[in-house]
């Protein structure tokens, strides 16, 4: 369906800024102007310059260069997160929702436990059993979004399984299986879309939080969250450090709300 700019801005905001920084991060996982782990004590917290654009860090790396690959490091564990969360809450979600009865009772109290917990502290139990790193923090936040997406995606099976449509492809002959992942599932689509579109933002956040606190992603990965907070104690003698990386962040973010609220008035 075609979509007008003056009809929906939000969606074509989100769409610009989010492909703007899927394009950098691309671009960091092959090219940077600099090695962002090179030091050099001759530019240690340089400013800005025709060299660097952005200036240079505490050990005298090019934050640009940083950015970029932090940019690279953020999306990687976004959509790793959201691909786990989507593909075993959907899953999940279509099981519980369309067969109902005892197994979707006890998997929803499951659920509803695992949203209990302050969602940080999760990520710390499981990281904690299984280590820090890129693919670790990976596959905790991943863990932590399959309970949101089964619930959304349970929701519209329910909605959806005595419909119509539904009970005639059972009168037709058609397998469980098919009902669901191909008359169900596709009308539950659109709901879904904004859903990963929040849960992307939500992955930026909790990525960038985690490493804040130095138990996400860890040297000599680059990343936005630990960069922003090595840029703590710097915040007056170079306050360019923490604005270049917190203004990145912060961009990241509203582009997927963005996206997300565009999204919303078209599901």
């Amino acid at each position: 369906m075609k979509v007008r700019f003056k009809e929906n801005r939000r969606l074509y905001i989100g769409l610009i800024i989010t492909g703007l920084m899927l394009i950098l991060a691309i671009t960091g996982k092959f090219f940077t102007p600099y090695d962002p782990n090179a030091m050099d004590s001759a530019n240690k917290l340089a400013g800005i310059s025709a060299k660097h654009i952005m200036g240079c860090d505490n050990f005298g790396r090019d934050i640009f260069s940083r950015i970029l690959a932090g940019l690279d490091t953020t999306m990687v564990v976004a959509v790793g997160t959201v691909l786990i969360g989507v593909t075993f809450g959907t899953v999940i979600g279509a099981l519980t929702g369309y067969y109902g009865g005892r197994p979707d009772e006890i998997m929803m109290r499951f659920n509803d436990a695992v949203l209990a917990f302050p969602s940080l502290l999760l990520a710390l139990v499981i990281i904690s059993i299984m280590g820090s790193g890129k693919m670790n923090v990976t596959i905790a936040l991943g863990i932590l979004f399959i309970p949101g997406y089964a619930r959304i995606v349970r929701g519209e099976f329910l909605k959806c399984r005595n419909l119509d449509y539904v009970q005639s492809a059972r009168l037709m002959g058609a397998s469980y299986l098919r009902i669901m992942f191909v008359h169900i599932l596709p009308n539950t689509i659109p709901v879904l879309l904004s859903t990963v579109a929040i849960g992307f933002n939500n992955a930026v956040l909790a990525e960038a939080g985690m490493s804040f606190l130095g138990i996400g992603v860890q040297p000599p990965d680059s990343s936005l969250g630990r960069m922003l907070s090595e840029s703590q104690s710097y915040l007056f003698l170079r306050p360019g450090y923490a604005l270049c990386t917190g203004s990145v962040i912060a961009l990241l973010i509203f582009g997927f709300a963005m996206l997300n609220e565009g999204l919303e008035k078209h599901a």
